[in-house]
């Protein structure tokens, strides 16, 4: 409240002040997020409606002094609530999307954030001064090859496919409508990991024929828990390979979602002239990306996170966003000479190419 009524009278100074420390102190809330994760709070609040500081705290095994702390600053943040008996609950946002089994729970790619992109952009400047990814000095894997460091370890492969599952449980409905997909009846998820998407698709399309191309590594743990369960058919099929030298299925229509900003324009390219000559006449293509404005283009708040992400390609790829003309040509090198973008609700956009 005091806050507030500092802003009311501030001065154009006193705001500038207010403003970039709310930036600079940016990193401290993410913490409070991932930490709160981490421990387990929004669970072990869900799990009984409502509970004291001293529940959660032996509950999560940490201190009680520090426990209360995190839970205000959660509360702040509006992710809990606090009774007049002084018991904490979980806000709407936070039984959505951080309470373990809700079908919309980002918990995984918050943990994966906290991990691998965090230590990453600890070393934005020298990524900047070099041009290049900051794995080696990040997580101690130094390679030109993104993946190679993302799946370094087999519990960070599964974090990392559980994060992206988690984001198309959110997004997957949204960029699989924007165009009727209903014609292409033969599908092809290229880079499609835990099927997570393939299987939205599966589900929207019910006459679709889906199939999810990946690494043999990959594939093996999409078809395994806690991707799939036992004695349940899988709706898609899976086929591991490398996709920028495997033999590609053939297929209606491929799917590239969250694929070509990882990798550069020549690896680009490439991708899309294997797709297009595995496809054949009929083929069209989907991407799925974020888009980045064309320059001098005052777009507003949809800016910031389009750079925001193509900074994080900068600091763990050797890709970057683009905008829809450059996606447009990329597409139009390879063969596809009609292009659709739809920007859907959420973060990224959905392009339709086509032969």
């Amino acid at each position: 409240m005091a806050s507030e009524e500092w802003r009311e009278d501030e001065t154009p100074e006193d705001r500038d002040f207010r403003v970039l420390m709310e930036y600079a102190h940016g990193f401290m809330v993410s913490q409070v997020v991932f930490s709160a994760c981490d421990l387990g709070v929004f669970d072990v609040i869900a799990a009984s409606g409502t509970a004291d500081v001293g529940a959660i705290a032996r509950a999560t095994g940490s201190s009680p002094c520090h426990t209360r702390l995190l839970l205000e600053a959660c509360v702040e943040l509006g992710m809990l609530r606090v009774g007049p008996d002084g018991t904490f609950a979980n806000t709407r946002l936070a039984s959505s999307l951080l309470v373990a089994g809700s079908p919309r729970c980002q918990r995984h790619m918050m943990l994966y954030l906290a991990g691998t992109p965090y230590r990453c952009w600890g070393q934005l400047g020298r990524a900047v001064r070099e041009g290049r990814s900051q794995y080696g000095r990040a997580v101690g894997v130094d390679t030109e090859e993104p993946f190679a460091a993302i799946y370094r370890s087999e519990p960070e492969r599964l974090l990392f496919m559980r994060a992206l599952q988690e984001t198309w449980s959110v997004c997957g409905g949204h960029v699989l409508t924007a165009f009727d997909l209903s014609p292409f009846r033969v599908v092809c998820d290229v880079g499609g990991g835990s099927g997570a998407l393939a299987c939205e698709l599966a589900r929207l399309y019910p006459g679709s024929d889906v199939t999810v191309f990946d690494t043999p590594e990959v594939i093996a743990a999409a078809q395994a828990p806690p991707f799939q369960s036992p004695g349940i058919e899988p709706v898609v099929h899976f086929l591991g390979g490398d996709f920028f030298r495997s033999r590609l299925p053939a297929a209606d229509l491929y799917i590239l979602a969250r694929v070509l900003h990882d990798w550069t324009d020549e690896a680009c390219a490439g991708l899309l002239g294997r797709i297009s000559m595995a496809g054949g006449a009929g083929t069209a293509l989907l991407l799925v990306e974020a888009l980045m404005p064309p320059e001098g283009d005052p777009a507003g708040p949809v800016r910031l996170p389009a750079l925001l992400l193509s900074l994080n390609m900068a600091v763990q790829t050797r890709g970057r966003e683009r905008t829809e003309a450059e996606y447009q040509a990329l597409t139009a090198g390879a063969g596809f000479s009609h292009f659709r973008v739809v920007r859907t609700r959420g973060p990224y956009a959905t392009m339709l190419a086509w032969k």
